[in-house]
């Protein structure tokens, strides 16, 4: 762990809230911040005094790192309030320790866990008014790392800055979606990053998404680089197929991310009696299913949409639609963690994190 040099938060506080300008039953994910930010700078082997300002710009030189050779790193998690007016986190330990196991894999210095769990629950405590109760309604949280050294030499950077900014969000997805199994493209390969969430996975996903989409289709399922004959995640989110009353996904590796949903729906579907499998899936295996009848559904499972049905997929030019079907897993999934994110359910497993 890096030295830290102190434990205080240095804060200021803004003058005036933006809140009231906001119409919280029209909001476009991700567009609109918090009225405050945190930050913390990495200088001479070190993490610096941790910071809670007003959000607004930063000057950042046109050499930076990030913006050559990509060293940048981040995380997405959510906080949710009850009807009491409680504010939750949800597994945020979790998001901690991957954003680190990112960070090392990019060269990166890891953040203290104090400064990410105390700047996190004083971030949440001051901008508290922005998390709005009931089920679809949260405010989203990025952490994210980006190298600031000013050097165009292709090293790991020496100086970093940590951050954390928030958005009022609602439901990601509203309608299922229709996919493409990836043929030609791949989101990550054996030895890369494909298991870190690192910007760059992202952004080499935007043009083959591009492409499905001028197909008629919003996401892709990508496939293994190799010979893409296993499905493994879909566009942002870990991937899950329903043959018969099995409940199946691919086992995560150094190509896919360890999603925290993922963990979630599996431990929830566990607790609901239903037959999970963490298993290689093939195309071929599924394309058989949606012949045969035995493939009742797919849905992806992420931060963002929670969870998001699939309606349709595409490969090798044919169309294969799935049934819509009452009770389906995803919906009572979806529903189980997110009584259990708004604090409407038991949490046996520990999962909520209430911010006092």
């Amino acid at each position: 762990m890096t030295k830290i040099s102190t434990s205080e938060i240095d804060i200021v506080k803004s003058e005036t809230s933006k809140i009231h300008d906001v119409n919280f039953k029209d909001l476009s994910f991700g567009k609109t911040f918090t009225d405050h930010m945190f930050y913390c700078d990495f200088e001479n082997g070190e993490w610096q005094q941790p910071k809670i300002v007003p959000y607004q710009a930063m000057t950042i030189e046109p050499s930076a790192r990030v913006f050559h050779y990509g060293q940048a790193v981040f995380e997405g998690m959510k906080a949710y309030k009850d009807d009491d007016g409680n504010v939750f986190l949800f597994r945020p330990e979790d998001n901690y320790n991957r954003i680190n196991k990112s960070a090392a894999r990019l060269a990166m210095p890891e953040f203290p866990k104090e400064y990410f769990l105390n700047g996190l629950t004083t971030l949440l405590k001051m901008d508290k008014a922005w998390v709005k109760p009931g089920k679809g309604n949260s405010l989203y949280i990025r952490p994210f790392v980006i190298a600031t050294e000013p050097a165009i030499s292709a090293s790991p950077a020496d100086t970093y800055r940590f951050m954390i900014i928030c958005s009022p969000a609602k439901a990601y997805y509203t309608d299922k979606v229709r996919v493409l199994f990836a043929e030609k493209y791949s989101r990550s390969a054996d030895g890369g990053v494909g298991f870190a969430k690192a910007a760059g996975n992202y952004a080499a996903q935007f043009y083959p998404t591009n492409l499905a989409q001028q197909k008629g289709f919003q996401q892709i399922i990508w496939t293994d680089a190799s010979t893409h004959e296993y499905l493994e995640e879909a566009g942002t989110m870990n991937i899950f197929f329903r043959i018969n009353d099995t409940l199946v996904t691919a086992p995560t590796s150094d190509r896919i991310l360890d999603g925290i949903t993922r963990k979630s729906v599996i431990q929830v579907a566990q607790d609901d009696g239903i037959d999970t499998e963490v298993r290689r899936v093939t195309v071929s295996e599924i394309k058989e299913a949606a012949i045969n009848g035995s493939l009742k559904e797919i849905f992806g499972a992420g931060t963002a949409a929670v969870i998001s049905p699939i309606s349709a997929f595409e490969h090798g030019g044919k169309v294969y639609d799935l049934p819509d079907i009452p009770n389906s897993y995803a919906d009572v999934i979806k529903d189980r963690i997110l009584s259990i994110q708004h604090n409407l359910a038991e949490d046996k497993h520990g999962w909520r994190h209430e911010i006092k």
